[in-house]
């Protein structure tokens, strides 16, 4: 019979970890971390996406009231507006008002 090779100790996996606590523990705080910092990076991109509507949707309301404060601002459309009141254009020479000097 063949003489019986020897390959060096035996494995023995629970003296590996035990000789290697600290080094785990290590690699699951850090695994720990990457899974909290990816969780915080998608709630950030989903606020921004948010954000991005609602700016969106305000400058739509601003442009839409730039557009209509134009629009309302064209004199033929305060002359319509003021006509009700009873307000007509001068047509005129403007008037020049003299202010005594000794007032």
């Amino acid at each position: 019979m063949a003489a019986k090779r020897n390959y060096g100790p035996r494995f023995n996996p629970s003296a590996f970890i035990l000789n290697n606590l600290g080094f785990l523990v290590f690699l699951g705080a850090m695994a720990l971390l990457y899974i909290g910092n990816a969780h915080y990076a998608e709630y950030n991109i989903r606020r921004i996406q948010q954000l991005e509507e609602d700016i969106k949707q305000k400058r739509w309301l601003y442009m839409s009231l730039q557009s209509d404060n134009m629009y309302n601002g064209l004199r033929s459309e305060v002359v319509q507006n003021v006509r009700a009141d009873g307000l007509r254009m001068h047509r005129g020479k403007p008037k020049k008002l003299l202010v005594p000097a000794n007032q």
